[in-house]
C-alpha cells in the first residue's frame, strides 16, 4: 500500500478518533493531545499497518495503548 492510499484511508477513518479520545481523558485539551498523538503514531508506523485489515480497530488499539501508557506514567510520577 503506497502512503498516498494509506493517508487518505487514515483521514477518512479519524474522525470516530476524538469521541473516543474525549471518553478516555473526559477531558477535552487531553483528548485533542490523545488524538494528534495517535494520527502521528499511525502515520509514523504505516508500514506496520496490514493492507486489508480494520483500519478502525488498528486506531482505536494505538490510541488505547498511548492513553495507558501515558496514564502509568502519571503514576509512577506522583508523589506519595
Amino acid at each position: 500500500m503506497s502512503s498516498v492510499e494509506f493517508n487518505q484511508m487514515l483521514l477518512s477513518n479519524a474522525d470516530f478518533l476524538k469521541p473516543f479520545a474525549v471518553n478516555l481523558t473526559r477531558d477535552t485539551e487531553a483528548a485533542n493531545d490523545l488524538y494528534q498523538e495517535t494520527l502521528y503514531k499511525a502515520l509514523a508506523n504505516h508500514d506496520k499497518y496490514n493492507s486489508g485489515t480494520n483500519i478502525k480497530a488498528w486506531l482505536f488499539t494505538i490510541m488505547r495503548n498511548i492513553f495507558i501508557n501515558n496514564y502509568r506514567r502519571k503514576a509512577k510520577q506522583k508523589p506519595f
